[in-house]
């Protein structure tokens, strides 16, 4: 039978690799959402839809019942975690509205969450963290909330839903606010060109602390099996890559392949002292022949966020496994072929 995949944030970096692999097995098409849209060809449609807006979302989807699966993937930042859950809410509150009543064939529902359900985003949390540990602290979670609805939505009906829990997620696609791969081979590009040594810029209790990555090649199969595996049928998944690591050891293998040295750990703001090297970015962007401005490759906010978690960051992934997903990815080779893509792509020299 053939699947119709709706999936919301589609030039995210989580629901690009989405398509990509959705769109490398024969038996599905691909509807991709977003707010700039994008480019249609074969089985995948792109659709520019703005889904805080009901009016628009009404007008863009209220004529697709032959989709099968929706996977959301869609995401709005805002500057304090209580802001983030009214429009996170209203986006997928809006697009199942308007999609489910119309989509008489719907099987299932993926909801793309993080490790915020279980508060890593505040501070030190139960490692590894377990599924069932979700929800267990008082700040805004719009993660939760947005499970919750599903859950309250999806009672009497067919379909069902799945909760999938990526740590940071790597992989090349641009102009997304939380792409950490991207960000550090735009910073040790950088550091090249100015002759600098590649110095750990985070907090001096987040070089030695565990922690663990999520490809985005892994994490899109991991979510097409929860979407498509009746045993794993409304519940959650943690999904890592299945290896752990610290930034002591890490540090000097992503530096060797730029072919810099490294010295001890540096604290600063990124967002403070990155910003001001655009007019250096220019010149590297016409000296290499770059094809990307430098607001399109680095939110240097998400990287003070992510290198200051001075405390262990890793979640127990067996459940997915136990239940029969058992990809792998080995997190170095994922920071290696990663950087080899954005060269070959003439995102970085």
């Amino acid at each position: 039978m053939k699947k119709v995949a709706l999936i919301a944030g589609a030039q995210g970096v989580i629901g690009k690799n989405l398509a990509d692999y959705l769109l490398s097995l024969e038996d599905w098409e691909v509807i991709g959402l977003s707010r700039r849209g994008g480019t249609s060809s074969g089985r995948l449609t792109h659709i520019a839809v703005d889904l805080l807006d009901r009016a628009d979302t009404e007008k863009q989807l209220g004529g697709l019942p032959a989709v099968t699966h929706i996977f959301y993937t869609a995401y709005i930042d805002k500057p304090t975690w209580g802001e983030l859950v009214a429009p996170n809410m209203t986006m997928i509150r809006n697009l199942m509205e308007v999609q489910e009543p119309v989509a008489t064939q719907l099987q299932h529902v993926s909801l793309m969450q993080g490790y915020k359900v279980y508060g890593a985003h505040l501070g030190a949390f139960t490692t590894p963290a377990k599924e069932s540990d979700a929800g267990r602290h008082m700040s805004a979670d719009f993660n939760m909330d947005q499970q919750h609805y599903l859950e309250d939505l999806q009672v009497g009906k067919s379909w069902t839903w799945s909760a999938i829990r990526p740590s940071v997620v790597g992989g090349t696609a641009l102009g997304n606010p939380m792409n950490l791969a991207l960000l550090i081979a735009t910073y040790a590009s950088i550091a090249k060109e100015m002759g600098t040594p590649l110095r750990f810029p985070g907090k001096p209790g987040a070089y030695n602390k565990i922690m663990e990555m999520t490809d985005a090649g892994l994490l899109a199969k991991a979510t097409v099996w929860a979407a498509t595996m009746p045993t794993a049928a409304n519940q959650a998944f943690n999904i890592t890559n299945g290896d752990l690591f610290r930034w002591e050891t890490m540090w000097p293998k992503i530096a060797a392949y730029f072919g810099l040295e490294v010295d001890a750990p540096l604290q600063l703001s990124l967002g403070t002292v990155m910003p001001e090297k655009v007019g250096l970015w220019d010149k590297m962007k016409a000296q290499y022949g770059l094809l990307y401005d430098y607001k399109d490759v680095a939110s240097w906010g998400f990287g003070d966020f992510v290198f200051s978690w001075d405390y262990d960051f890793f979640a127990d992934g067996s459940k997915a496994r136990r239940l029969g997903f058992n990809e792998y990815v080995d997190t170095e080779k994922m920071f290696l072929d990663i950087f080899e893509e954005l060269k070959r792509n003439r995102v970085i020299p």
